[in-house]
């Protein structure tokens, strides 16, 4: 695998290419240059889409079970080089060495899925009203396809939309975010290095992605988009593709709830609820972003969950005691940093943490946060926990509901009755119930509301990739 120092100004399109426009990127751990990135414009995204669709002419026609080999390969030179990839992700955005090894892991069991479930794309036959005719549904490759990934998963974002896509048929050009394009670059030399054919994934680069992006999304021959990040600038790309009729999956903006219910054993819920608030810093769609708790025990649970997150060890994500790493850059410390200040100025009382140290921001619980709170209706991307409480299931309900975004919710209670009643009606593609941390390859990844359309793992990221054809066939009348 190619090193980070032999990046420099490379890319992957047909093969490894060279440029001289280059960024320099620089590591949140401590400021120093990692690397130069090739920084790509409108005129290498056409040549990347004359690269795909010619690509896509002959990996099409590739079986599934060749492409599944392929995959497995892929999967398994990832989890030959855990060490360097985990490392490369904690250099470019900050994420704590023991989360990153877990990553490549999951970034590889999507890979590895996916190689099963190329081979099972199965078409239909169904009956016809005329006895003469032979009717059939066939599943094909909907096209090259575009991924635009963000920074807090520089691995697993790739491999769940490259392994179904490569896995159906698909060839893909991937824009990595500005921030962790290394990761992506050492995936994708992964890929050539396990066989995969030239152009079937191409990774480009850019400090300003939006030449690069807009030429791509305008040319009818990328057939798919698959973005992950802001629904701000999901629906920019959503009225973009417009024009070219895209096949679409976005998965935007999150604002999480945790509702933890008074029955709850609390040494559990406490345990989940952390682990879901501060996972990668509190830097993921999914991370709890508003702590509910029951009336009868919100003091006892914000005691423990505020003593529990004062131990959590703040550091250089390259060490394997560190809990909480960097945030990626400085505008996000200073969305943190506001939505603390804001809380506070509204009445909230500062449990444990608060404050900042460059880019690193102390794990932070906030007692008694109102709901008009800033931090209680924006996503804040950081370790902040803001806590209210709640007397009725009704009322949690309609506090979780209260959000534009539904991408996942969390509950806890011992309760059978209630965990399913409530998890019924709960605004969210994902509900983890008793449950901070759900995610997995084989299932739905997705949200409803401002949080996107469509769906990433399991067989339902694959669907994404295919299209239905219909194939009627007219026999001769006579008979035999």
């Amino acid at each position: 695998m190619i090193s980070i120092s032999g990046i420099g100004g490379r890319y992957l399109g047909s093969g490894w290419q060279t440029t001289d426009r280059t960024y320099e990127l620089n590591s949140p751990i401590d400021g120093t240059p990692l690397s130069l990135v090739a920084d790509l414009d409108a005129a290498a995204a056409r040549h990347a889409a004359d690269v795909t669709w010619q690509a896509f002419t002959s990996w099409r026609s590739t079986t599934p079970f060749e492409r599944a080999e392929l995959l497995l390969r892929w999967q398994k030179l990832m989890l030959a080089n855990v060490e360097s990839l985990a490392e490369t992700m904690a250099r470019e955005m900050g994420k704590p060495l023991r989360e990153a090894h877990g990553e490549v892991t999951y970034a590889a069991g999507f890979v590895g899925w996916y190689a099963e479930e190329a081979k099972r794309i199965y078409g239909e036959t169904f009956p016809s009203a005329a006895g003469h005719k032979r009717l059939m549904a066939l599943r094909q490759p909907v096209g090259p396809a575009l991924a635009i990934t963000p920074w807090n998963f520089p691995l697993a974002m790739v491999t769940r939309k490259a392994a179904p896509a490569l896995a159906a048929g698909c060839t893909m050009v991937l824009k990595p975010a500005e921030q962790t394009p290394l990761s992506a670059l050492l995936l994708g030399d992964l890929w050539l290095e396990a066989g995969g054919p030239e152009g079937t994934l191409q990774v480009l680069p850019a400090a300003d992605p939006v030449p690069l992006t807009q030429t791509l999304i305008a040319d009818p021959r990328v057939r798919k988009l698959t973005f992950t990040g802001s629904t701000e600038v999901g629906r920019l790309l959503y009225q973009q593709s417009a024009a070219t009729i895209k096949r679409i999956s976005l998965e935007l903006g999150g604002h999480a709830p945790f509702i933890v219910f008074d029955d709850a054993d609390l040494d559990e819920a406490v345990a989940q609820v952390l682990a879901s608030k501060f996972r990668n810093s509190g830097q993921t769609c999914v991370c709890t972003n508003r702590v509910y708790v029951q009336a009868g025990v919100v003091d006892e649970f914000t005691a423990r969950y505020a003593e529990a997150a004062a131990k959590l060890v703040v550091g250089n994500p390259l060490d394997e005691a560190t809990d909480i790493g960097p945030l990626v850059d400085e505008q996000a410390v200073a969305k943190v940093s506001r939505h603390v200040e804001d809380a506070v100025a509204r009445g909230a009382t500062v449990l444990t943490g608060g404050e900042r140290d460059g880019l690193y921001f102390a794990p932070t619980v906030l007692k008694g946060v109102p709901s008009d709170a800033l931090i209680m209706q924006e996503e804040t991307f950081g370790p902040v926990a803001p806590v209210a409480s709640f007397e009725t299931a009704a009322e949690a309900v309609a506090l979780a509901n209260s959000s534009q975004f539904g991408l996942a919710a969390y509950l806890y209670t011992n309760d059978l009755s209630r965990a399913v009643r409530v998890a019924e009606e709960l605004e969210y593609g994902i509900v983890g119930v008793n449950d901070g941390v759900p995610s997995v390859p084989y299932a739905p990844f997705g949200g409803v509301k401002q949080s996107g359309v469509g769906r990433e793992g399991g067989p339902w990221g694959l669907e994404e990739y295919l299209e239905t054809k219909f194939v009627s066939v007219a026999l001769r009348k006579e008979p035999l």
